[in-house]
């Protein structure tokens, strides 16, 4: 096939006229999406700095500050593609169904993901806080959008989805900011139940990490076949609830043993004569 020359010139002057005709349309649609991208940056920093003046908390910061700033994009970039004159309903149908389709997908994962953002905003605990959840009792170290991450007792790092987190009975330990111990001490029936609970209540006065108020309590607890079980209820700070738990458990039985009171096995199979 041969081109002739009028063909081509022609050819050239309706490309040229096209493109100038559309220039003033491709030209305004770059220019949007050019300022939109900066002014979106701008509101991301500026909004980042009014949640941190707030002092919302830092996830729910930087997750609100993402989703926006993403929803934005979007939208400046359904303003482009309008701008340059191309149909946006084929387009939102497409995101429309792919949204759908990613949303059946992993029901799971938006199960976590709205748990997350419900632990973030009721704030049940914070990172720091001692909890018990799911069955495992450890320390908050990180609050994520899908998982919350605790530290144990060994040190082990556990993964609880924020789904069965926030669908579940959560114990926080840390809230008030001091707890109970709840400890039993059993004693024989030759053993005079006053003169224990004295021995007992002089340790938990003599501990200075023991909290004068609430006030400790020292009471009968359980009269069983073998032993009489006496309830020690001290209270102590959270960060000196261990200490005071097994000092507790020390001083008494070196104090029963100065005193010639003898602590009594106890057996769990016993039953009890006051029931």
């Amino acid at each position: 096939m041969t081109l002739s020359p009028e063909y081509i010139t022609n050819y050239a002057q309706t490309f040229i006229k096209v493109l100038i005709d559309y220039s003033p349309k491709l030209i305004s649609a770059f220019l949007i999406l050019f300022i939109g991208l900066y002014v979106i940056r701008i509101l991301n920093r500026l909004i980042r700095r009014i949640m941190v003046k707030r002092e919302l908390d830092p996830t729910l910061t930087r997750f609100l500050a993402d989703i926006l700033l993403w929803v934005l994009r979007v939208l400046l970039f359904v303003s482009f593609i309008d701008k340059l004159g191309i149909g946006t309903s084929s387009f939102v149908a497409i995101l429309g169904a792919m949204g759908l389709a990613v949303g059946l997908s992993l029901q799971g994962s938006l199960s976590n993901f709205a748990g997350g953002m419900l632990i973030i905003v009721f704030k049940p605990f914070k990172v720091g806080d001692t909890i018990e959840a799911q069955g495992i009792l450890g320390t908050v170290s990180e609050i994520q959008i899908f998982v919350t991450k605790l530290i144990n007792g060994n040190n082990q790092t556990i993964f609880v989805p924020n789904g069965a987190l926030s669908n579940g009975t959560i114990i926080n330990y840390s809230l008030q900011g001091f707890r109970r111990a709840d400890l039993t001490l059993s004693i024989s029936y030759d053993t005079d139940i006053r003169k224990a609970k004295d021995i007992i209540t002089e340790v938990l006065k003599n501990n200075p990490k023991v909290l004068k108020t609430p006030e400790a309590e020292v009471s009968v607890k359980l009269l069983t076949d073998s032993s009489i079980q006496l309830a020690v209820r001290p209270w102590a700070n959270n960060a000196d609830f261990g200490v005071v738990s097994s000092d507790t458990l020390e001083s008494c039985k070196l104090a029963f043993d100065a005193a010639g009171i003898v602590i009594q096995p106890f057996v769990k199979e016993a039953s009890a004569k006051n029931n």
